[in-house]
C-alpha cells in the first residue's frame, strides 16, 4: 500500500478506508510514542461536525486509553484550537478529526506535536510503522494504568479568548456576513466577530452532520456573495469545514481571494514595521499580481513549492512573520503554528478598520491578472522536462506573453497529470497558450 500520511495527515472515506479500527490503531501507535518522553501521556482530540467524527473520536480516544494515555475531547472545534490548546496546556499532542473541505462522506485524522506544529515526516512515519506492523508490539497496562477520557468543551472559549486578543481594534462600525460552511466555525466564528463590536449576519451555521461543505463555505461562496449584497454588509467572510482558512467577499459581492488578503495584510504590517525583512511567503501558484503589488510597495516575495507546510519550514527558518497561500490558508507567525482561518480574518478585518477604506478599495491594491489552469492526463510524468517539443512550446508562449504574464508546467504529486498555469491580461492569448502547451504534452507523454 502507499504511505498511510499524506500531505494533510490520513485521509480515507469514513468507515471504509478510514475506519475505527485504524483509528484506534493511531491512537495507541501515538500514544506509544509520545509515551517514551512523558508517562501517561495527553493528547488533546478535537474535531468537525461530520457524522462519523464522533464514531473515529471513541475509537481514538480508545486506543489511547489502552496504550496508557490521557484522551481530553474538546468537541467541535477550529483546527487551529487543537493546535493551539495542545500548546497552551502543554499536552504531548494534539489529533484533530477532519477532512477539511472534502465532502461529508470523508474523514481525516492529523496530529499536532506538542510545540503547535504538524508533525516532521520522520514521526509520521514512525507512527505508520506502528500502525501497518503484523504484530501489535506495544503494551497494554491493566488496573490503574489504564488510561482515561475527559471531556472539556469548556476550553474552546480559551481559544475564543485568545483570538479575540490578537486585535485592538473594534469592529463596532462593521456589518459582516459569515459563511461557517456548517463545519468547525460555526459556534467560534460568530463568538469571536460579535465580541469585537461587529454586526454578524451568520449563515451555514446548523450543522448535521452531512451538510458540511455543501454548497457553503469557501469552496461555494455564491450565497454569501448574494447575502452581502442582500444585507448590505460591509463585507463577507467565508470558513472552511475545518476553519483552517477562509477567504472575503467585498461590498460589492465581489471575492477577495488569498493572494489578495496577504497583499492587505503585507502591506499593512509593512506600515507598522511588523513584516521581517520586509518578505511576504508565497507558493508559485500565487497570482503574479501579487509579485507585482509587493515589487511596487519595495517589498520581495519568498517563493516555495505548492503546499501550507513548505509555507511554514519558509517561515521558521527565516523567522519571517507572514505568508500563505491562494486558497486563503494564511499563517501569521506571531500568533499561529498552523493557518488559522479566525485570526487571518481578524488581520483583515483590523487591516480594514485602520485604512477606513471599503474593502473593495483594499482588495483593488492587487491587479488579479486572469488565471487559467489546464490538467493534462498522461501516460507518464517522467522525461516530460526533457522533452524538446514540450519545452519549445513553452518558450513559444513565454515569448508572446512577455512580461506581461508566466507559464508554469509542474507535474502532480498524486495524480498521472501535468498542470498547465498561465497568467496574463489578455484572456483569449492566454486560452490560446494555454491549450496549445496542453495540447504538445498530451501528444509527447501519451505513449
Amino acid at each position: 500500500m502507499g504511505r498511510l500520511f499524506g500531505t494533510d495527515g490520513v485521509r480515507g472515506v469514513a468507515n471504509s478506508e478510514l475506519t475505527p479500527e485504524l483509528a484506534f490503531r493511531l491512537g495507541r501507535a501515538a500514544t506509544y510514542h509520545f509515551g517514551q518522553e512523558q508517562a501517561n501521556p495527553v493528547l488533546i482530540i478535537g474535531r468537525d461536525t461530520r457524522v462519523s467524527g464522533q464514531m473515529l473520536e471513541a475509537a481514538l480516544a480508545a486506543g489511547i486509553c489502552s496504550a496508557g494515555g490521557q484522551a481530553i475531547l474538546v468537541g467541535v472545534v477550529p483546527t487551529p484550537a487543537v493546535a493551539f490548546l495542545t500548546h497552551r496546556l502543554g499536552a504531548q499532542a494534539g489529533v484533530v478529526i477532519s477532512a477539511s473541505h472534502n465532502p461529508f462522506q470523508d474523514n481525516g485524522i492529523k496530529f499536532f506535536a506538542q510545540n503547535g506544529y504538524k508533525l516532521p515526516d520522520s514521526v509520521e512515519d514512525e507512527l505508520e510503522a506502528l500502525v501497518l506492523a503484523a504484530a501489535d508490539s506495544m503494551p497494554r497496562p491493566a488496573g490503574s494504568e489504564v488510561g482515561q477520557i475527559v471531556y472539556r468543551p469548556d476550553l474552546i472559549q480559551q481559544y475564543i479568548d485568545y483570538a479575540v486578543g490578537t486585535v485592538t481594534e473594534t469592529f463596532k462600525n462593521l456589518k459582516i456576513v459569515i459563511d461557517c460552511a456548517n463545519g468547525a466555525a460555526f459556534e467560534a466564528a460568530p463568538s469571536v466577530y460579535r465580541r469585537l463590536g461587529a454586526t454578524v449576519v451568520s449563515l451555514h451555521d446548523m450543522p448535521d452532520g452531512i451538510n458540511i461543505n455543501h454548497h457553503c463555505g469557501s469552496t461555494h461562496m455564491e450565497s454569501l456573495q448574494q447575502a452581502v449584497l442582500r444585507e448590505k454588509a460591509d463585507l463577507g467572510i467565508a470558513h472552511d469545514g475545518d476553519a483552517d482558512r477562509c477567504l472575503f467577499v467585498d461590498e460589492k459581492g465581489e471575492i477577495v481571494d488569498g493572494d489578495q488578503m496577504m497583499t492587505i495584510c503585507a502591506l499593512d504590517f509593512m506600515r507598522q514595521g511588523k513584516l521581517k525583512d520586509n518578505t511576504l511567503v508565497a507558493t508559485v501558484m500565487s497570482n503574479i499580481g501579487l509579485h507585482q503589488a509587493m515589487k511596487k510597495a519595495g517589498l520581495r516575495v519568498e517563493v516555495t513549492a505548492v503546499g501550507d507546510r513548505y509555507v511554514l519550514e519558509a517561515m521558521r527558518a527565516n523567522g519571517f512573520s507572514l505568508g500563505g497561500e491562494q486558497s486563503g490558508h494564511i499563517i501569521f507567525g506571531e500568533y499561529s503554528t498552523t493557518g488559522d482561518g479566525i485570526v487571518t480574518a481578524l488581520q483583515v478585518l483590523s487591516a480594514v478598520v485602520q485604512s477606513g477604506k471599503p474593502m473593495s478599495e483594499l482588495a483593488a491594491q492587487m491587479t488579479r491578472f486572469p488565471q487559467l489552469l489546464v490538467n493534462v492526463r498522461v501516460k507518464t510524468k517522467n522525461g516530460w522536462q526533457e522533452n524538446q517539443a514540450i519545452a519549445n512550446a513553452i518558450r513559444q508562449g513565454e515569448g508572446e506573453l512577455g512580461d506581461n504574464g508566466r507559464i508554469l508546467v509542474r507535474p502532480s504529486g498524486t495524480e498521472p497529470l501535468i498542470r498547465v498555469m498561465a497568467e496574463e491580461p489578455d484572456q483569449v492569448q492566454l486560452d490560446q497558450i494555454v491549450n496549445r502547451i496542453a495540447s504538445v504534452i498530451q501528444q509527447e507523454q501519451s505513449h
